[in-house]
């Protein structure tokens, strides 16, 4: 099984986070799964929270998932708690594609009667409640504190400073219990770097005893199951019927004509 986790971060920026990363696939991973990890290497990587700045870095998510078709591999992760790209690569691939905050959402709701989020920032906060009001889970959610990290690239001292990693954990402590304080079962760290740096430090619970989510192994436990299911259901895990249909066969060709060797899936097999 070949799975293409792809990151929104640009290794120049996060040596260190990548390092731990590459670390907690390793340990998840089943035997004979492998996993690719990509990150942004054209335009961006350091600052998704802003709307404008995502959809440029988007654009090479799209890529990507292209590019992994093209290669054989088995599942397309987007390793981002925004999701960038899904319902979109959906459309293009006909291998699974799994964003991580729709993946932990979904799954928070099978730990506990509701979840919550700590984000870390407040730019970061509207997106993730509309993307959960999206997926139609937010009856679930039972609330959304907040880090004060403005800048993202900020996190990445916490992988080698003790100091930073301590006020990191600190600032993602108080959200944390303060959504449990409102009734959270499940507390889900917003952001694929917190999940790394929470997970490299043990941290695993919040107060009460609610568990902490570690998306990154989630998204990964979460493919290998959606690929074997995907086998047993003969290529048809995800529905082509409306939502993620591409262009039908007898209006393909006149598309390339315009758009460029888009869906490759289709009329290809």
């Amino acid at each position: 099984m070949k799975l293409w986790y792809q990151s929104m971060t640009r290794a120049s920026a996060w040596g260190t986070y990548n390092t731990v990363l590459r670390s907690i696939l390793d340990s998840t991973r089943d035997p004979g799964t492998e996993i690719e990890v990509h990150g942004i290497t054209k335009t961006g990587g350091v600052a998704d929270q802003y709307r404008y700045l995502d959809y440029l870095e988007s654009g090479e998510v799209m890529e990507n998932c292209h590019e992994a078709l093209r290669r054989g591999f088995d599942a397309f992760l987007i390793g981002n708690i925004g999701d960038p790209g899904l319902a979109l690569c959906r459309e293009i691939a006909d291998i699974p594609v799994l964003g991580l905050g729709e993946t932990c959402a979904h799954l928070a709701c099978m730990m506990g009667a509701n979840f919550s989020f700590v984000t870390i920032n407040e730019k970061f906060t509207a997106r993730i409640v509309e993307n959960i009001e999206r997926y139609k889970l937010a009856g679930r959610l039972a609330a959304i504190n907040r880090m004060r990290i403005e800048r993202l690239t900020d996190l990445e001292a916490g992988f080698s400073d003790d100091a930073a990693r301590g006020r990191i954990i600190e600032q993602f402590m108080q959200a944390a219990n303060a959504n449990v304080d409102h009734g959270a079962e499940v507390v889900i760290p917003a952001g694929g770097v917190v999940m790394a740096l929470l997970a490299h430090a043990g941290v695993h619970t919040a107060g009460g005893g609610a568990p902490v989510l570690n998306g990154i192994t989630a998204l990964v436990k979460q493919a290998e199951a959606v690929v074997k299911l995907d086998r047993i259901m003969g290529g048809r895990f995800t529905s082509k019927r409306l939502s993620y249909a591409p262009p039908p066969i007898d209006q393909i060709e006149q598309i390339r004509q315009y758009y460029g060797d888009v869906y490759p899936t289709v009329g290809r097999k």
